[in-house]
Formats: structure tokens, sequence, C-alpha cells
């Protein structure tokens, strides 16, 4: 397997790798990424915590919190840092609900989803580049939203989704 490098940013990097598959020669372009955690989060009023957020080419977007893992970070930890500096809550409990890939065949990323619990306020840390509005909505709303093409974001579908199976609600 030969890999050449194409592109290192911020965030991503580009790979190009020549290599053999049952015995033929492909070339394959793949997309590095270091992962990200996201945060199914309910308030004392038992709704879910939401971000609206600008996510060029889409423009604003409803989401669950979410972050990308900074070298040497844990997914939990990630996620513990992450609903803190986007929602101005911080979680007593963290715990794993779903580890899933939302893009195999060209991209590395895997997204750690989390489901938070006991949450109290705290300061909000946005990142000068990030354009975030904090907004709550009730499990079934979300749902409906979900079905009907109005939430694109993977992760949040992934995550609300998962949590309502689970709970035996779909």
């Amino acid at each position: 397997m030969k890999k050449k490098k194409i592109y290192e940013g911020k965030i991503i990097g580009l790979d190009v790798y020549n290599l053999t598959v049952e015995g033929r020669k492909v070339r394959r372009e793949m997309i590095k990424h270091p992962g990200a955690a996201a945060i199914l989060a309910f308030d004392e009023k038992d709704r879910i915590i939401l971000v609206r957020q600008h996510r060029f080419p889409h423009g604003y977007i409803l989401e669950i919190p979410a972050g990308t893992l900074e070298k040497g970070e844990s997914p939990k930890h990630c996620a513990i840092r992450e609903i803190q500096e986007e929602t101005g809550y911080k979680a007593k409990a963290m715990k794993h609900l779903i580890t899933y890939y939302p893009s195999v065949g060209y991209n590395t990323e895997v997204i750690h989803c989390f489901l938070a619990s006991g949450l109290t306020p705290v300061k909000m840390k946005l990142d000068t580049d990030e354009f975030i509005t904090v907004k709550k909505m009730e499990l079934p709303r979300l749902i409906k939203m979900i079905k009907s093409g109005k939430i694109i974001d993977s992760k949040t579908i992934c995550a609300v989704m998962v949590y309502a199976a689970k709970k035996k609600l779909l």
C-alpha cells in the first residue's frame, strides 16, 4: 500500500492510497478526521438541549451539541467539555449511547454519542468561529422533525433515534 498526503488542514487531512484489493490495483481517497463527541442532553423539564449553529454550506441548522476530539482527548472528556462550551450546561453524568461512522468508504471520522444528565448552568465558552443559539425541544417534536426531514444532521438523527428505540418510544 502506498500513501500520498494531499492536504493537511486544521481539522481534516486528505490522503490518496494506492493498494491492492482481491488482486486488483485500486486508488482510494481518504479524508482523515480525529473523530467527535456528540451529546444528547435533557434539561430539568425533560426537553432536549439543541444548538442552532451555522454549518457551511447549509446555513443554520438545528443539532445536538458536539465537537471534535482534541489530540489525546477521550470521547467522554470531549463530550463533557463541549456541552459546557456550546450550551452553558455542565453534566453530572455522561453515559455512552452509540458510536458510529457517518461516512464509511472515504472518511475516518467516528462519532461517539453520549447521554448527559444532571445538568446545571455554567458559562458558555464559544470558539471565535462558532455562531450558536441554544434551543430546547420536547422529544416527540424532535422525532417528528427527524421523520419529516427538517433535521438533517446525522449525529442528531442517530442519537435521538437510538435513544427513542432503547426507551421503546418508536
